[in-house]
C-alpha cells in the first residue's frame, strides 16, 4: 500500500507542476485552485508514504515519477518537443525507479513510524 500511495502522490505532483506551469505566475485562478488541491493531496501522499518507505528512496521514486510524467504530458500536449533522446532519457527514469523500487523491498522493515529528529 505505501508504495501505491506514493506512486499516485507522484502522479499529484505531476499534475500540480503542470496546474503550476499554466498559472501564468499564480494569477488564473483555475489553475491556481487545481495547482492548490492537487500540492496538499501530493504533499499528503508523501508524508504518509515516508512512515514506511525510507526517504531517500521515497523522495527519488516520488520525484523521478512526478518529472517523467510531467514531461510525457508536456510531450503529448505539444508543449514541448518529443525526441527519440529525451523519450530514452524518460525511460532511464522509469527503469531506475523501478530499481529502486525492486532495491527497497530488501530494506529492513522499520521498528518506528516516527523519525529520529536527534540528528537535526
Amino acid at each position: 500500500m505505501p508504495w501505491l500511495i506514493l506512486l499516485l502522490s507522484a502522479v499529484c505532483e505531476a499534475v500540480w507542476a503542470t496546474a503550476l506551469g499554466a498559472s501564468a505566475g499564480l494569477t488564473r485562478p483555475g489553475p491556481v485552485a487545481v495547482f492548490g488541491v492537487f500540492v496538499t493531496l501530493s504533499m499528503l501522499g508523501l508524508a504518509w508514504a515516508l512512515r514506511h518507505i525510507g526517504v531517500g528512496t521515497a523522495y527519488a521514486v516520488w520525484t523521478g515519477v512526478g518529472a517523467a510524467l510531467t514531461v510525457t504530458w508536456a510531450m503529448a500536449t505539444g508543449a514541448e518537443p518529443a525526441d527519440p533522446i529525451r523519450i530514452a532519457l524518460l525511460a532511464g527514469i522509469v527503469v531506475a525507479v523501478i530499481g529502486l523500487k525492486l532495491a527497497g523491498d530488501r530494506e529492513p522493515a522499520r521498528q518506528d513510524s516516527r523519525a529520529d529528529t536527534t540528528a537535526l
